[in-house]
């Protein structure tokens, strides 16, 4: 349409002429305005943080805390660097390792205000344990008992009662308030058991996001009754040779909330041969995370005619759990390739004579052979621990009929070769010949074999 035939409509409609004498306005563009915050000193109802809220109204809020208006606290322990009060714990491990036993034997010590492994002592206190496995009258007390324990400082929970007077059985995870009143009717309380952990879940134990929010109950259970909180919980199957804590079943979320995760295992052990127990660290947040103490369990009869499981501590052990923990369940870990003369090696250690169980070890490990691979290697050979008295340590020897390799003969003539060429006959007179403390002249002759004293 031209400007002429827009006069014309123009001239005729009135809002045609509106229409086109209209022009959109010019839109002029604001400066961002800086975001605008309360004052530090307003109290958190003037943060509103729901959509829609105003300083001044009941919507959600953040609570801040400042740090000038914090003190540094250390950690209060239960037992230095294993149970911190007001905190959660977890103590995992495989069936039939005395999970409950040492739980019981910990509470024990508690009402006692007795020592622990570590030979310190803690004061004395009351006790709460609740079990979803065990019987209080023909398991839980005996084995109190068996520890020695203070029976008017040990108390279980046996159930929660209702509003209309009804007892239903207790639940974890509905009934921590109940719990928490009855905790501060007790007072004192020091220590408390749930056996199993699991059992505070109330949804999927495999999921974080429901295991955090079901635990964190717990946490705060510690923090308002400054106890030391311990769930009991087991291994999943399988997972031999990781981290233990990595072996907790369910979701990584129990490991990460507790603040000190505690395992026991069952061991070989190197000196003898026969199983022991190992509890030890395999996660702490708030302290060291290595060592252990060894233990086993024993039977005794506490009262007449009632006979109960006890724990018999043994010598504190170093380094980590997964070092610690080597389930005798698992495989045997077969000797690699490059590893393959380990028997060799072991061989050359011992067919001096009887030799301390500690330097073969050491030497070996320090070639890069681990406990593991080193106790498969002295099984296969027939190699013997023993003690030459009482108080003495281990030795080693090889059986009176073991008879070497030729090529082990070669080899460990040909090393030793080299190293007097290299050191000089004053080594030799000596016997300081590299690893095998032996001089060449002892392996001149292979048909003579291992000495007579082995």
């Amino acid at each position: 349409m031209n400007r002429r035939n827009d006069a014309a409509h123009a001239a005729v409609d009135p809002s045609v002429a509106a229409a086109l004498a209209y022009r959109p306005p010019t839109r002029t563009v604001q400066p961002p305005q800086e975001p605008t915050f309360p004052p530090l000193d307003s109290g958190p109802e003037d943060v509103g943080t729901q959509p829609g809220t105003r300083p001044g109204t009941h919507g959600n809020t953040v609570v801040l805390t400042c740090g000038t208006d914090l003190n540094p606290e250390p950690v209060r322990w239960l037992w230095q660097h294993w149970l911190a009060l007001g905190k959660l714990h977890i103590l995992a491990g495989a069936p039939g390792q005395g999970k409950t036993t040492l739980a019981l034997t910990m509470a024990a010590t508690v009402t006692l205000g007795g020592q622990w492994p570590d030979k310190t002592r803690c004061d004395a206190g009351n006790v709460l344990i609740w079990s979803g496995e065990d019987d209080p009258a023909d398991t839980l007390l005996p084995r109190l008992l068996a520890a020695g324990a203070e029976r008017a400082r040990c108390f279980f929970i046996e159930g929660a009662r209702t509003e209309d007077g009804e007892v239903q059985p207790f639940d974890p995870a509905r009934d921590l308030q109940a719990l928490l009143l009855a905790i501060q009717r007790i007072g004192g309380v020091r220590l408390l058991v749930i056996d199993p952990v699991v059992s505070a879940v109330t949804g999927d134990s495999h999921k974080n996001t429901e295991v955090r929010r079901a635990l964190q109950p717990l946490v705060n259970l510690a923090t308002a009754c400054d106890c030391a909180v311990l769930g009991i919980t087991h291994f999943a199957k399988g997972g031999q040779g990781v981290d233990p804590a990595q072996r907790v079943v369910g979701s990584v979320a129990f490991t990460a909330v507790a603040r000190v995760v505690l395992v026991a295992a069952k061991v070989k052990s190197l000196e003898d041969g026969q199983d022991a127990r190992i509890l030890a660290r395999s996660k702490s947040n708030i302290g060291p995370d290595d060592g252990g103490f060894a233990y086993h369990l024993e039977q005794c009869e506490p009262l007449p005619g009632i006979q109960a499981s006890r724990i018999a501590w043994g010598v504190a052990v170093q380094g980590s759990a997964r070092e610690l923990l080597t389930d005798p369940e698992e495989e045997s870990e077969e000797i690699s390739a490059e590893k393959s003369d380990l028997p060799m090696l072991l061989w050359a250690e011992l067919r001096g004579g009887t030799t301390p169980s500690k330097a073969v070890e050491t030497s070996l490990a320090s070639m890069g052979y681990s406990k593991k691979q080193i106790r498969t290697a002295r099984e296969k050979m027939g190699v013997k621990p023993q003690k030459s008295g009482m108080g003495a340590g281990w030795y080693w020897s090889l059986p009176a009929d073991f008879q070497p390799k030729p090529e082990w003969l070669v080899a460990v003539g040909e090393r030793e070769d080299a190293l007097e060429d290299a050191q000089g006959a004053q080594l030799s007179k000596q016997g300081i010949l590299g690893t095998f403390g032996a001089s060449s002249a002892e392996i001149a002759c292979p048909a003579a074999g291992p000495r007579e004293a082995l």
